[in-house]
């Protein structure tokens, strides 16, 4: 079964658009003039048990996540 929405919208984002080597390009620039600052890790303070047994498992195996 076809989409309903392919036919019928042929613009389903009606928001900009960016291309990505232009956004790539530009972040590059950026982060080059701020002097490629150091950005800090996710504290990992709001995880799910789930998502933190996850990374304990991925630990004790030898990775480094």
């Amino acid at each position: 079964m076809a989409s309903k929405t392919s036919e019928t919208d042929p613009e389903p984002w009606p928001g900009p658009r960016v291309d990505f080597t232009d956004f790539a390009a530009s972040l590059a620039a950026r982060r080059a003039e701020l002097g490629e600052p150091d950005l800090p890790r996710n504290s990992g303070t709001h995880r799910t048990p789930s998502k933190r047994a996850l990374l304990k498992s991925i630990e004790d195996a030898g990775g480094k996540w």
